[in-house]
């Protein structure tokens, strides 16, 4: 009990003081959150990502100093998720209205995930913005013969000079 009493009384003050960033989608104590309310990261370079524990993962290495757009999800036949179920529309409208200059797909590699990308590339051909994607490939440390064939494939495609 002793325990137990401390850890609901936290619980619920988060879920009384976090929202939703109207700006980006990410989880915060503020309204526009931490990131994008921070001036000295590149407010014209947008990373969209499909949820916020992506945001946080990419955030978490410190290398990426742009802002994000959390979709909330993927596009989705099978389980009935089109562009209006997602934040498409929040993401067109700060490429529009933001002065956004590069716009990173950092969608999963999965079917849905490189559907989700294939429709924003589409989407986003009508803004003057370059539109780049996470590479795939040989994981750091990982050993070829470990390897699937589609993670070997992407990354044979992906080759860059040495």
């Amino acid at each position: 009990e002793e325990l137990l009493h401390p850890l609901a009384d936290s619980l619920h003050t988060v879920a009384e003081k976090i929202m939703t960033c109207g700006v980006c989608g990410n989880l915060d104590m503020t309204d526009p959150c931490h990131i994008c309310a921070d001036e000295k990261r590149d407010h014209g370079t947008i990373c969209v990502v499909e949820q916020v524990a992506d945001l946080w993962a990419i955030d978490r290495t410190s290398t990426f100093r742009g802002t994000y757009h959390v979709l909330g999800g993927t596009l989705s036949a099978l389980d009935g998720v089109g562009p209006d179920d997602l934040n498409v529309a929040g993401l067109m409208r700060r490429t529009a209205n933001d002065n956004i200059s590069e716009v990173i797909l950092a969608t999963n590699a999965t079917v849905d995930g490189q559907t989700t990308a294939h429709y924003l590339t589409e989407k986003l051909k009508n803004y003057d913005v370059s539109v780049t994607r996470l590479a795939h490939g040989v994981p750091l440390g990982g050993e070829l013969d470990y390897l699937d064939d589609g993670t070997l494939s992407a990354a044979l495609a992906a080759r860059r000079p040495f």
